[in-house]
C-alpha cells in the first residue's frame, strides 16, 4: 500500500508549484500551519546540498477536531504533510500523506472512516494542483 498521494507537475517552476499547492489546499478547506524548506535546512545545519524540497504541514480544522474527539493521541500524527520536491527530470513531485494508510496502525474504526474522508479531500487537492 502506498502511503502518499502523488502527482508530477511538468515544466512548472518550484515556486509556482508551492503557490498552486497552497491554493489547492485552501480551496479544499486546509490551512498551512508550517512550511519547512528542507533544502535550506540541510544546507544550514549540515552543509548538505539537496534539490528543492519543501514540507507543508496542512490542517483542516474540522477534520482535525473530529479526529481528536475520536482519538485524543492522534495529534502525534497531525498535521497532514504535503511535500513538494524537484525530481531528476526538472519537474516537481507533489505528494500528500495518505491518511488511510497511516491510520491503519490505530485500532479505531471510526477514525479509519474519518481518515478515508480526509484521503478523498487530499486526493482532490493533489488533483487540483
Amino acid at each position: 500500500m502506498s502511503y502518499t498521494l502523488d502527482r508530477i507537475l511538468k515544466e512548472v517552476r518550484f515556486e509556482d508549484a508551492i503557490a498552486r499547492t497552497k491554493a489547492a489546499l485552501s480551496k479544499h478547506g486546509f490551512g498551512v500551519l508550517t512550511e519547512i524548506d528542507v533544502k535550506a535546512t540541510m544546507k544550514t545545519k549540515i552543509d548538505a546540498d539537496i534539490d528543492d524540497y519543501v514540507i507543508l504541514g496542512a490542517c483542516n480544522p474540522r477534520m482535525a477536531f473530529e479526529a481528536l474527539k475520536l482519538e485524543p493521541r492522534i495529534g502525534a500524527m497531525l498535521p497532514c504533510n504535503v511535500i513538494l520536491r524537484s525530481i531528476d527530470s526538472g519537474d516537481v513531485m507533489v505528494s500528500a500523506v495518505d491518511p488511510g494508510a497511516t491510520m491503519q496502525a490505530i485500532d479505531n474504526e471510526s477514525l479509519r472512516t474519518l481518515a478515508q474522508t480526509v484521503r478523498l479531500m487530499l486526493s482532490k487537492v493533489v488533483a487540483d494542483v
